[in-house]
């Protein structure tokens, strides 16, 4: 753009203005090279005459004009070139930008190897930088057969000139397996093993939100609790298969109804008021509700109410997941009435009539009122139980709890404590005397006579009563007085009532502490067995001998019969007395029969013991322990008084232990109703005459008769 002068003073001023990236220096350099060493060519930032810049690429090279050697510049203008370039640079630079910032890893291959990537494909397979450069892709895959499978697929469809996707697990660098999403394309598909380029993207987590959202999804379906899900207004836009199971209704008759078409009517507003309460303040509520079925049916559940909030902590949504507890309901009122109900009579038993008892207690202190305990014990029921059966005996329990429920008034309680034990509660009395007619209620219930198939039965009763408040005691301790006076009944006579009276209290409990005395006694082995000889007033001979039970009490000494066998004539210990003489009289007897004395033992049987129906099998068990002995060296006595209270029981022991060889006698015979029937009746072999006839038979023509 200018003339020759003008660009020789232009170069000129442009190397004195040492203008970049080209200056005198390094063009007298490269002069210097061109001469030294031949033709050197670089690219030059020159300036027009206008003073615009420009890229012009330089040549320079020896050359001789006539004799001289010159330096000869040839220029070419390369700034579109340039221009191109920049371009191009600017392109890659931004490319390298993008690939660097990319959030999928990026990666070119050539034969299924790794020829470059992006710093994410690295971190995705956890590599450091440039590690993976050169290495097969097989490494990128969970198994050599993935490997090879998704390659046969996808260079297959890379060659038909489409893009190939897949998610697939893949393998992190330590082994470690994840999920991962795959895409690729062929630069050429005519050839797509010479190079492709692929896209690896890490979907872990959206695979484990899928997961968590399908296990959901198979939760909500197939949970064996109904699922109810509502808006914030209640409306239902939800439920799975077991509401419909539980409640009847279809989701089509579910979906867009309000949450109220369960409502049973069986909880009052104070009830919601609760819950909403709970579901406001912590977003949840928990405990049992009865619901209605389309049906009309009501059902228990077992039901929580969850809140669903936004971000704003507003509910949008409510779940409430229930179970059908109505089963389970029922069994535990079973349960419940089991526990608080007997099996037999479906009368309060102890532990209910303990609640009952508390609370009215409780009630007649506030309204300044009595209440009566009424301890029951039916008398001769034990005699019918082991002479008919406890099935008549059951029979009987069930048709005397029934009469003496109806004698009592609604607001009384009647419980069964056990056996032929029954409590009354009497409550709201002005005075004692306000009880005397449900007392006397209660007796003529309990001894009206019951039929039992063809059986006719009968029995009586005898009641302890002890009121409240004139003491301060306890439910239990009111109870025992009740128990404690119905001992005083049973005593006076039986089928009477008798009310406790604090001042004999004193003289009962001496009778309890008297049995554990005794049973003490019997556990310490303080009882000895004295024996008083039979003999035949004829030949003076010892025939046998009576044993009498002697009590050597280490307090108070040597203590005959008479202190100590009233106490127990009720009480089961004499069973276990009447027990221990037989065993001690059996040893004796084969003592004797050692030192050749063969003589035979008689022992005294009460009447509870020889009712007992295991009474010759438990003979049996204590002659079985003594083989030495012949069971025809035991006699039994038997008081008449103690035969006559069941004559055809004692009458079949009696004939059982005949067949054993024991032999029995009739003590104080004379004492009671006796007949001749009864001696017909009774297989005795031997008869005591009560000592009343004996003392007079020689003065007493009368006493003499009766003997003869």
């Amino acid at each position: 753009g200018c003339t020759r002068e003008q660009a020789l003073s232009a170069m000129h001023d442009h190397f004195s203005a040492n203008v970049e990236p080209f200056t005198l220096v390094e063009a007298t350099e490269k002069m210097r090279l061109a001469r030294e060493e031949g033709p050197q060519t670089f690219d030059w930032l020159a300036q027009r005459l206008d003073g615009q810049q420009f890229w012009v690429e330089v040549n320079l090279r020896l050359t001789k004009i006539g004799n001289a050697d010159r330096i000869v510049a040839m220029v070419r203008d390369i700034s579109e070139r340039k221009q191109q370039e920049e371009k191009t640079r600017c392109l890659l630079a931004e490319n390298e930008t993008i690939l660097r910032n990319a959030l999928v890893g990026i990666t070119f291959l050539k034969q299924r190897k790794i020829i470059s990537c992006n710093r994410r494909f690295e971190e995705i397979f956890q590599y450091g930088p440039g590690e993976m450069i050169g290495e097969s892709s097989a490494r990128l895959y969970d198994t050599h057969e993935t490997f090879l499978s998704v390659g046969e697929r996808a260079y297959a469809t890379l060659a038909e000139g489409r893009s190939y996707s897949e998610e697939l697990l893949l393998r992190h660098k330590d082994g470690s397996l994840f999920w991962g999403a795959l895409n690729g394309c062929a630069i050429d598909p005519a050839h797509p093993t010479d190079g492709s380029i692929w896209i690896y993207t890490d979907i872990s987590d959206r695979k484990r939100a899928e997961e968590k959202l399908h296990l959901a999804a198979s939760v909500f379906t197939h949970a064996r609790e109904g699922i109810i899900i509502t808006d914030a207004d209640g409306t239902i836009i939800d439920v799975n298969d077991t509401f419909t199971r539980i409640t009847g209704y279809g989701r089509d008759d579910a979906i867009g109804q309000n949450s109220r078409i369960l409502n049973s009517g069986r909880h009052g507003n104070e009830f919601f008021a609760a819950m909403w309460h709970d579901l406001m303040e912590s977003g949840n509520w928990h405990g049992e509700m009865w619901n209605r079925c389309k049906n009309g049916e009501l059902f228990a559940s077992l039901q929580t109410i969850s809140a669903v909030r936004d971000a704003d902590g507003q509910a949008r949504h409510y779940v409430s997941l229930f179970s059908d507890i109505t089963a389970l309901k029922e069994h535990q009122r079973h349960l419940e009435h089991i526990a608080q109900y007997d099996a037999l009579t479906s009368l309060p038993n102890r532990v209910l009539l303990s609640d009952r008892l508390k609370q009215a207690m409780a009630q007649a202190q506030r309204r300044e009122q009595l209440l009566a305990v009424a301890y029951l014990d039916l008398d001769g029921f034990k005699a019918i139980n082991d002479r008919h059966g406890h099935d008549a005996g059951d029979e009987l329990l069930i048709a005397l709890a029934t009469r003496m429920k109806q004698a009592l008034r609604e607001s009384d309680t009647l419980a069964r404590l056990g056996g032929d034990e029954f409590v009354a509660v009497l409550i709201d009395l002005e005075n004692e005397a306000d009880s005397v007619p449900m007392l006397n209620r209660l007796l003529d219930a309990a001894s009206q006579p019951v039929h039992v198939g063809d059986l006719i039965l009968q029995v009586s009763a005898s009641i302890g009563v002890a009121f409240y408040p004139f003491e301060d005691v306890d439910a239990d301790q009111l109870l025992r007085q009740a128990d404690q006076a119905m001992y005083q009944a049973k005593l006076a006579g039986k089928n009477r009532y008798h009310v406790f009276d604090a001042a004999q209290d004193s003289s009962i409990r001496g009778h309890h502490e008297s049995l554990e005395r005794i049973r003490h006694a019997l556990t310490k082995g303080e009882f000895v067995l004295h024996y008083q000889p039979k003999v035949n007033m004829r030949t003076g001979a010892v025939i046998g001998a009576e044993a009498l039970i002697r009590w050597q009490c280490p307090e108070r000494g040597l203590l005959p019969p008479v202190v100590f066998l009233p106490v127990i004539e009720d009480h089961p210990l004499a069973i276990e007395i009447g027990a221990w003489v037989i065993d001690t009289a059996l040893t004796q007897i084969a003592l004797w029969h050692a030192q050749g004395l063969d003589i035979s033992v008689s022992v005294n049987v009460g009447a509870r013991q020889l009712q007992q129906a295991d009474f010759v099998e438990s003979l049996r068990t204590i002659l079985a322990a003594h083989p030495d002995v012949r069971p025809d060296c035991l006699e039994i006595e038997v008081l008449e008084t103690s035969a006559l209270e069941d004559l055809a029981h004692v009458s079949q022991v009696m004939d059982a232990c005949r067949m054993i060889g024991i032999s029995f006698a009739l003590d104080d015979f004379g004492t009671g109703y006796s007949s001749l029937t009864y001696l017909k009746r009774l297989p005795v072999s031997m008869l005591k005459i009560d000592q009343s006839f004996v003392r007079d038979m020689l003065d007493d023509p009368d006493d003499l008769s009766i003997l003869d």
